[in-house]
């Protein structure tokens, strides 16, 4: 799918709405009808689209015919075919896709093609016009994102992936239109009050804390894993040693100056510094976690050796400041929203359409 393109990165998140939130409600009115094989030559031009008459190779495989008819506008089979086939290819990927599975992918297109009808009608209703100068900034925007020094960069990146200029140029013109579309009809009706981010704020404290960190030291005993059994036994009686006259209370950092292994321990007394989550091995961090301040862990194991740690200090994080914060929460207000009020607006885009889907059992 274009959609998933790399080089669509442009594009706003309220676009990525409009394909995500869809149209797929059932609450319309949705006749469903047999395959019309016949055309009447005196009908008018609609009418004849109605009575689109299904191709048939020698062996009488049908190739084409309506799937759906959205508010006099046909999507046909060939249409459907054509947009579940990527789809496909990347379910293919990742397993085997049976017939029920392709069946699923494929009345799932349809209704992102009739979707597509009924978005791009409403273009047309509101009269929704896309310039020259905003297709020419939107892929001035993509050059510089992926730091293309030239027109000819993009052509061929775009060749790479099976695109023309051309087909790529009116893409980016379709979304356009929607997301003026989605602008115009959803997001401009949007507003986002103090009130609501604060008490936003108020309720994800943890969200907008600063990370909790930690202030230790401690004593190495370097440990080689192909060292005989006897000099890691040697190791470990006296890290246990230490071990007990740490927790007798004996100054930390003059053990950590006498004992560890650790090269700058000699000057340092075996600190750590100030470090947070995600900052230290895992075997320590594990061991760090459970314990409070002025606290000395058991025996740590690791690939290196034995560690004994002191906790000096734990400082929970502290909040941000609202202000610091407050363009993001209003975004991420704006953004759901943006989706709530899309997603009830297709919904009633498709409520007042007129949708008859075609009975093509065995077809799709």
């Amino acid at each position: 799918m274009l959609m998933n393109h790399p080089l669509f990165g442009i594009l706003p998140a309220c676009l990525c709405l409009l394909l995500a939130g869809g149209c797929s409600h059932n609450d319309a009115v949705v006749k469903k009808e047999p395959l019309e094989v016949t055309r009447k030559a005196d009908q008018p031009a609609v009418d004849q689209q109605k009575a689109f008459v299904a191709k048939e190779v020698s062996s009488g495989k049908v190739v084409n015919a309506i799937a759906a008819i959205v508010n006099d506008e046909i999507v046909t089979l060939h249409e459907v075919d054509r947009e579940a086939q990527p789809l496909i290819r990347e379910a293919e990927k990742k397993s085997p896709v049976d017939a029920a599975v392709r069946t699923q992918i494929r009345r799932a297109a349809l209704e992102h093609l009739i979707e597509k009808r009924l978005l791009d009608q409403k273009i047309k209703e509101l009269n929704i016009k896309v310039s020259d100068e905003e297709i020419r900034q939107a892929i001035d925007d993509v050059k510089k994102q992926n730091n293309m020094a030239s027109q000819e960069v993009l052509v061929s990146a775009l060749a790479s992936q099976g695109l023309t200029y051309e087909q790529y140029r009116s893409q980016l013109q379709e979304q356009i239109e929607k997301l003026k579309l989605v602008s115009m009809e959803v997001r401009a009706k949007i507003q986002v009050g103090e009130t609501e981010m604060r008490e936003y704020y108020e309720a994800n404290r943890a969200k907008y804390s600063e990370e909790e960190t930690f202030r230790a030291r401690h004593i190495f005993f370097k440990v080689n894993e192909k060292a005989p059994a006897d000099d890691i036994k040697r190791t470990m009686t006296t890290a246990l040693m230490v071990l007990a006259e740490a927790k007798s209370g004996k100054d930390f950092a003059e053990l950590a100056m006498s004992y560890s292994e650790d090269p700058a321990a000699r000057k340092d007394g075996g600190a750590l510094g100030s470090f947070k989550k995600g900052d230290m091995m895992p075997e320590l961090e594990t061991a760090i976690l459970g314990m409070k301040p002025g606290e000395v862990s058991e025996l740590v194991y690791t690939p290196a050796g034995f560690h004994i740690i002191k906790l000096e200090e734990r400082t929970s994080g502290k909040m941000k400041p609202f202000e610091s914060v407050k363009a993001e929460i209003e975004d991420t207000i704006y953004r759901k929203k943006s989706e709530e009020r899309f997603s009830q607006w297709a919904k009633e885009l498709r409520a007042k359409a007129s949708i008859e889907m075609k009975d093509l059992t065995g077809l799709l």
